[in-house]
């Protein structure tokens, strides 16, 4: 009986040992343990940098807004996106003398909601309002001539045609290097600068609030913005454009929008 007992007990020893021998976990080093799990946490924050949201890494540029950049005037904006610089004034509620800064948003239209339509006009006529009541105390408006402008050629030259965009919204006048470039009618520089595509060195002259004019591909210019000019002022020296020709480029916009030049240029040898 004792034989017995003591060979059933000896097989279910056998047996258990069996088993758990499949189920012994395998021996680990303790820092090998800390090391596999700091892994595993490198992993996880990697892993969930990947699916961060961009937005939070990066500033995303707004669609319909320009961010002011250095040298950067609302006339120079308004000039690149073919606006007039007072309805580009009265979108973002800018008044007179127009003052903006490096990394401001400038909207670029009127965006505003169907429901919100009235109320947006309501609001841009008090913005306008307020505009022209400072416009009547700004001191370079008393300066200004009264009545039609009396637009004079800014250089002697041939026109020569070019298929560039920017050479369609004016006139190219071909001239010698270094020949003076004259300011075509009384006004004040508002621009001065090369930030412009396609234009080089641009000076833009305001002539009153619905006419401007520009002068492009400079070598050499002789007033800064804030400068009145008279007519016949010179105002730089002849360049070359993309191509090497020394040429002017001239262009003037109404409200916002080129015109013809010759229609408002005198007929040559008048």
């Amino acid at each position: 009986m004792n034989s017995c007992y003591k060979n059933v007990v000896c097989s279910l020893i056998i047996l258990l040992q069996a088993c758990s021998g499949a189920s012994i976990a395998p021996v680990v080093n303790r820092d090998e343990v800390k090391k596999i799990k700091s892994t595993s946490t490198q992993r996880g924050i990697s892993a969930e940098s990947k699916f961060t949201p961009k937005a939070k890494l990066i500033r995303k540029k707004k669609t319909g807004y320009h961010e002011v950049g250095k040298g950067d005037t609302l006339y120079s904006i308004a000039w690149r996106y073919n606006y007039d610089y007072k309805d580009m004034a009265s979108w973002n509620k800018i008044v007179a003398p127009y003052t903006i800064y490096p990394g401001q948003e400038i909207r670029l239209g009127a965006v505003v909601e169907k429901k919100n339509v009235l109320r947006a006009k309501k609001s841009s006529k008090k913005v306008l309002k307020k505009q022209n009541a400072i416009s009547e105390n700004n001191k370079f408006k008393a300066t200004l001539p009264k009545g039609p402008i009396k637009w004079l050629w800014p250089a002697q030259g041939k026109l020569v045609k070019s298929n560039s965009p920017t050479s369609k919204k004016g006139i190219d006048i071909a001239g010698k290097s270094g020949q003076l470039i004259k300011a075509a009618a009384a006004g004040e520089v508002v621009y001065s600068g090369s930030g412009l595509l396609g234009y080089g060195k641009l000076i833009i002259i305001k002539h009153d609030e619905t006419y401007l004019s520009a002068y492009a591909y400079n070598s050499k210019v002789l007033v800064k913005e804030g400068d009145r000019v008279i007519p016949r002022q010179e105002i730089s020296e002849m360049g070359q454009d993309h191509t090497g020709r020394t040429v002017l480029h001239f262009e003037i916009r109404k409200n916002g929008k080129p015109v013809k030049p010759t229609k408002y240029l005198p007929k040559k040898g008048t």
